[in-house]
């Protein structure tokens, strides 16, 4: 259990809901199974086989979202409404047009999707009530923001919001690389991507960041847009402009400490789920406060 990219929403500190009310909440919309005619299907599952939608330890909460996709590719469907259109031609001697060519492919999409693979896929979030926060494990805003909307389905009322930081990761990134140190508890690795207000780019994989070079892009005008960081000899990670975590790596000497300690899968999980949560809120913590810390009424 352990999460590779994460997208941040603000929750009130020690924000007063029960892992009860939140399960009932979620059973309303417990995943369903894709019906014959339906392209997706979205719900709740357990994280865990076997257990409860809402899987709690140490007054954390992991959450999952299901969805459940017919695979259709568009050049199936399109073969197939082709191939009806020359059976119209040839029967009654006309050419379809192309109004009709829309609503050939609709149909055949109807026609086809009862005969389509399924595949899932699933979406954890976790929710830190007593620091306030909701991290979904989601490399695409779009997937974050599905786990979130079918969340304000379950839960009314749900206070969570876009975190809001006093400066803006990029000028924050950017400062750093220009004096070659990041703030305490974190240090720049070798991922570095630039970029210019005309939108010229510039990357750096596996390269020192130290050198002139660097330096005159900066100078030119290039601000920094994605940087990789190690955060305490324990985690590393990508952080970019929009404040998003990508490639989220947790060392060796951070992984070692679960291990032997758990009997079973299920205790593996609980203990890897305990780790990485607190981990994270430390992370999050010392990441906020670098960035100048939260606006003013917002956490």
């Amino acid at each position: 259990m352990w999460f590779r990219n994460l997208q941040l929403y603000r929750l009130p500190k020690n924000w007063a809901t029960k892992s009860a009310r939140l399960e009932e909440e979620l059973a309303v919309l417990v995943l369903q199974p894709c019906g014959a005619s339906a392209a997706q299907s979205l719900g709740w599952v357990p994280p865990c086989a076997g257990g409860a939608l809402v899987h709690v330890v140490n007054r954390q909460y992991l959450l999952a979202l299901a969805a459940e996709e017919k695979l259709l590719p568009t050049s199936v469907v399109k073969q197939f409404a082709d191939e009806r259109a020359n059976a119209i031609e040839d029967a009654e001697g006309r050419r379809v047009g192309r109004k009709e060519m829309r609503e050939l492919r609709e149909a055949m999409t109807i026609e086809l999707l009862p005969r389509a693979f399924t595949r899932r896929r699933t979406t954890f979030g976790w929710i830190d009530p007593i620091n306030g926060w909701l991290v979904i494990d989601a490399a695409a805003p779009a997937k974050a923001e599905e786990f979130l909307e079918q969340l304000r389905k379950a839960v009314a009322g749900l206070p969570a919001t876009l975190i809001k930081v006093n400066q803006s990761p990029s000028a924050a990134m950017t400062g750093w690389v220009a004096e070659g140190e990041a703030p305490s508890s974190f240090t720049l690795d070798q991922d570095l991507e630039m970029c210019s207000a005309e939108n010229a780019k510039v990357r750096y994989v596996k390269h020192t960041l130290e050198g002139e070079e660097i330096g005159q892009h900066i100078a030119k005008g290039k601000v920094v847009t994605r940087l990789a960081l190690t955060w305490g000899e324990r985690i590393s990670f990508l952080l970019n402009e929009k404040l998003e975590i990508k490639r989220l790596a947790f060392l060796d000497i951070l992984k070692e400490e679960a291990d032997g300690q758990a009997e079973n899968e299920d205790e593996r999980f609980d203990l890897d789920f305990t780790l990485m949560s607190g981990e994270l809120a430390r992370l999050l913590d010392d990441l906020i406060a670098a960035l100048g810390g939260e606006v003013a009424g917002v956490a």
